[in-house]
């Protein structure tokens, strides 16, 4: 189904720039209060023995102006000393003995370094702001998010009102169809990229969000005398997310999991996926039963917002801004029953392509992998010989994977990259024996 390596759309359109955090100047206006400043300032120094304090603004991501006083404020109170003199007004610093122990207190009560957080208020702030539940995307926008990828008119008329609904949907089809794929491109549909803060402060407690395997950053970070005057380096600008879990996934992936060697918090899966798509992939693969699955969904599906509870006993509500993609192999009837199909109003099935689509993925995919003409009689023979004979249903998945052999085959022979029908017969045999 796939069309090939994926064209995005250019980033930090202007669907990105209707929301960016707001500039801060002091740590009042960042919503810091000065214990954990200093706090994150000790445990700084406490890994790195020395840092000026333009270094130290850059790592907790905040503007160095507010720092030289601070920082003068705990040399006054024999936290931290000069070690030497820094360019532009500033210093070295280091620990003191005193210092030393309170940043090591610090790290009992919570071992993370970084980032300062942003208060939980201005993330949800931003949720709202970046929000899918008033996107409306049209049919242009389908086409234009959609372009990579080969599907069929009717999936099309399909597809534009359940995406449109932001309710939740079931893809369900057989393996290499595309599922995972289609869950892909309906992100781009609600525009191209969204604005996270890194760590959350939220009752108290520091939530990691930003996650460099889930997420996709726009631009690397600048600090120093290159960073923006404008800009707040605790957020940061990523692609809309696609969060995918598959057969591994456990309800502890879907709470608040705290590490309390090092007593730090990580959102959840469903949170690391707000203002974008969240994909059960395999769905009814799961540890659990389908059915313990769906009720964990019954009221953010309904209400657009989730219950999450905290390490210290509080519970807080967060939003549940996503369209939440069920994919599965198998009938979405003979997973759940009538009651929370209703809740989920689209089942959309990824079906096999036509002769014709599975040609046409041919054509697609051997330029781009080096074969500079298709020998015609060659996929007429791949196709009688492979499929029609053996009665063998075409998925998406399979031009792709069948040219790949081919193409590993001929590099390694260090024969011409072309397609002829006893190349097919060899790629087939490896490729279907295991099927």
């Amino acid at each position: 189904m796939s069309a090939g390596p994926s064209t995005l759309p250019s980033f930090g359109s202007a669907e990105a720039k209707l929301f960016r955090p707001k500039e801060v100047t002091d740590f009042t206006s960042a919503g810091l209060n000065p214990a954990l400043v200093e706090s994150l300032v000790l445990k700084f120094l406490l890994g790195v023995g020395v840092s000026s304090g333009r270094r130290i603004a850059d790592e907790l991501g905040l503007p160095f102006g507010p720092f030289p006083d601070f920082l003068r404020g705990l040399k006054a109170n024999q936290i931290v000393t000069y070690t030497d003199t820094a360019a532009a007004n500033d210093y070295y610093f280091s620990l003191t003995d005193a210092g030393r122990s309170r940043a090591r207190g610090y790290m009992e009560e919570c071992a993370y370094v970084g980032t300062a957080p942003v208060p939980f208020a201005d993330y949800l702030e931003s949720v709202a702001a970046q929000t899918i539940a008033t996107e409306h995307p049209k049919e242009a926008d389908l086409r234009r998010a959609f372009s990579d990828l080969l599907i069929s008119e009717s999936m099309f008329q399909v597809l534009g009102p359940a995406i449109n609904s932001g309710k939740g949907m079931f893809l369900y089809g057989y393996p290499g169809n595309g599922k995972t794929s289609i869950a892909e491109r309906i992100t781009r549909c609600f525009g191209t990229t969204v604005w996270i803060p890194r760590t959350i402060l939220v009752e108290g407690q520091i939530l990691k969000l930003f996650d460099p395997t889930n997420h996709e950053p726009i631009e690397a970070r600048r600090g120093g005398i290159l960073r923006k005057d404008d800009q707040d380096d605790r957020w940061i600008e990523i692609r809309r997310p696609t969060i995918v879990a598959g057969g591994e996934l456990t309800m502890d992936a879907l709470e608040i999991y705290f590490d309390k060697d090092n007593k730090i918090c990580e959102a959840p899966l469903q949170m690391k996926a707000n203002n974008g798509t969240f994909l059960i992939d395999d769905f009814g693969r799961q540890r659990m039963a389908p059915i313990e699955l769906l009720n964990r969904w019954i009221v953010p599906l309904e209400k657009r917002y989730d219950y999450l509870r905290l390490p210290n006993g509080k519970q807080i509500q967060v939003p549940f801004d996503q369209l939440i993609l069920f994919s599965t192999n198998l009938e979405p009837k003979d997973l759940v029953d009538e009651a929370f199909l209703r809740r989920i109003p689209y089942k959309i099935n990824a079906a096999d392509p036509t002769e014709d689509m599975f040609r046409k993925m041919i054509e697609i995919f051997a330029p781009k992998l080096g074969f500079e003409t298709i020998n015609q009689d060659a996929v007429d023979y791949l196709i009688s010989q492979h499929y029609a004979r053996v009665n063998r249903p075409f998925r998406c998945c399979q031009p792709r994977d069948l040219l790949l052999q081919i193409r590993n085959y001929c590099i390694y022979n260090d024969l011409p990259l072309e397609l002829k029908p006893e190349y097919f017969d060899f790629a087939a045999g490896n490729y279907f024996t295991v099927l």
